[in-house]
């Protein structure tokens, strides 16, 4: 395959017949600045939800942001740390260290750059709905559960992993709310839902909600001695401020990457999906089109390259992305600036973001779980089929109670189920009874007086199927046999409306034409579609039949059966 077909990065289209002029340099360069302060706050909470330092999450932003920028196949995709990944990364940490999140992230950026080279971009778009709201609401609850601690300042608590763990204790532990800690992360709270709704939408209230929580907290500490939670309390290494991150290299051995391929294919899953959605999304907005398949492999070398710099999952961030587009971005230039005004804010700002209170950054991702929760969409759900409810409640309550991967491999195994069972009840075989039998190709579309009435002679079974011959119609397949008669001689299989058979099928097939054959009768098909009858002769059964046998057409394949009839 040629690779420019596969991997074909926007960015490199920019410069070309002088697509990219001045205005829009500053256009990007506005936007980009704008996203990057927007980024801020994010990527410091996203780190520290993660269970992993806030400058982690800022080198995440910076790396990946820059990366995904220059070799994505979005316009505007603004990469990072998001939301989607606090659970699972929680989980992975907890479980196998920072060294095992950083084998199962660069797992995770080889299998991503193998679905963009084997071009399985679309086939994302074919996830069910009530997969993606069912896990998509579970880790925004997961997100606010974690997040209760801190907003009520229970420091000193020690708070087990699990949702219903998290509650117990919290219920436990309501001695120990700190009011006072509350007070400030209430304020914080609403003051982003204050600001989100009435003022400004170029800024966002979590930007807000920091400077405000900050400057609260250093007034009153300066002033009457309270003590809050900050940054800085939780990490005290970062008043020193930060030099750049060393490229390190784990040691990875087989038994590591046996037991994080799981972990490894759900950071994969996540990315893939959280990316393409957000990449759809920018371009309904701006009329552009993304390549899908560039992304992935944008987004597989992004979570290669990150780790190795401390950094942890990153995929494309569709906040982010739509504010970048609301302030006026017109290329992926405003990504890259977006990484710079971090990288600057990591290089000389870091001693600052320590007085940043825990209780703002829990308000700050509580909105963040609010914003991910789909409610809205999750009670629009529960009024669909039961299957797809089923679908959306397996996922959401496997998320909150057990973990992000066995949800999303639960709830893929479920939707494959239901859709092979809906798939077998579209599909049928029935046995055509009657004294004459219509000979046109399309029953449903001809005309009264196009139909031709063909003779059946005595002998002779006609058969239809109706739908894919696959695995899922087995058990079916086994009604011709059930129904065979002693003077049968010959059994047309009409197969006009098959538009697929795999190999199960060409089995059972093959099964019937031999017990058919020890019985003495003749097997003859009729209407196979050329895609249909490759298959047969890449599996030889067209020879076991004999070509003779296959027809295009019921026309001849009855008068051919006519003519056997008669002869015996």
């Amino acid at each position: 395959m040629a690779i420019n077909k596969v991997f074909n990065p926007q960015f490199f289209h920019l410069f070309k017949k002088g697509r990219y002029n001045k205005e829009n340099l500053v256009s990007d360069l506005i936007a980009g600045v704008i996203v990057g302060i927007i980024a801020l706050p994010l990527a410091i909470a996203f780190g520290i939800a993660s269970g992993v330092t806030p400058q982690q999450g800022l080198i995440t932003a910076i790396v990946a942001g820059f990366i995904i920028a220059v070799l994505g196949g979005s316009r505007f995709l603004i990469g990072g740390p998001t939301g989607a990944f606090i659970v699972i990364i929680a989980g992975i940490i907890a479980k196998y260290g920072m060294t095992g999140l950083t084998i199962a992230t660069i797992m995770a950026g080889i299998f991503l750059i193998i679905m963009g080279v084997c071009k399985m971009g679309a086939i994302f778009k074919f996830i069910p709905y009530p997969i993606i709201v069912g896990f998509t609401s579970g880790i925004a609850l997961t997100i606010f559960s974690t997040q209760i601690k801190d907003f009520l300042g229970l420091t000193n608590v020690d708070v087990p992993s699990g949702f219903i763990p998290q509650w117990g204790c919290y219920l436990s532990n309501i001695g120990e709310i700190n009011w006072l800690e509350t007070a400030l992360s209430a304020l914080c709270l609403i003051s982003i839902i204050i600001w989100n709704r009435y003022m400004s939408k170029k800024i966002p209230g979590a930007v807000i909600a920091i400077i405000l929580g900050t400057a609260i907290s250093l007034i009153l500490t300066n002033t009457t001695g309270v003590e809050f939670a900050t940054i800085g309390s939780k990490f005290p290494g970062l008043s020193t401020g930060m030099a750049l991150p060393e490229f390190s290299i784990p040691n990875i051995n087989y038994e590591t990457i046996r037991e994080l391929v799981s972990p490894a294919f759900t950071i994969a899953m996540l990315c893939a999906i959280e990316s393409l959605l957000a990449a759809m999304v920018a371009d309904g907005v701006t009329g552009k089109q993304h390549h899908s398949n560039t992304e992935l492999i944008a987004q597989g070398v992004a979570n290669i390259v990150t780790p190795l710099f401390g950094g942890i999952p990153s995929t494309g961030a569709l906040a982010r992305t739509m504010a970048s587009i609301n302030n006026g971005a017109k290329s992926s230039v405003s990504g890259l600036v977006h990484s710079f005004a971090l990288l600057l804010i990591f290089l000389f700002l870091m001693p600052y973001v320590i007085y940043i209170p825990l209780g703002c950054l829990a308000a700050i991702l509580i909105i963040v779980a609010y914003n991910m929760s789909e409610w809205r969409s999750f009670k629009f759900l529960l009024r669909g089929e039961r299957t797809d409810v089923a679908v959306l409640l397996l996922t959401f309550f496997l998320t909150v109670i057990v973990d992000l991967t066995v949800a999303i491999e639960f709830g893929i195994l479920l939707a494959i189920i239901f859709f092979v069972r809906r798939t077998m009840q579209t599909s049928s075989i029935r046995v055509i009874e009657a004294d004459t039998l219509a000979a046109t190709e399309d029953d449903d579309m001809a005309q009264s007086d196009d139909i031709e009435h063909l003779d059946i002679h005595k002998g002779i079974e006609v058969y239809e199927i109706n739908g894919p011959y696959f695995f899922g119609l087995a058990s079916r397949s086994e009604e011709m046999e059930n129904r065979h008669k002693n003077e049968t001689i010959c059994r047309i299989i009409r197969m006009r409306k098959v538009p697929f058979i795999d190999s199960t099928g060409v089995r059972n097939l093959g099964n019937l034409c031999r017990m058919a054959k020890q019985r003495g009768v003749q097997v003859i098909l009729s209407g196979v579609r050329p895609e249909v009858l490759s298959t047969l002769e890449r599996f030889g059964l067209d020879k076991e039949i004999g070509k003779e046998n296959i027809f295009d057409n019921i026309v001849p394949a009855l008068e051919y059966a006519n003519k056997l009839a008669d002869s015996n």
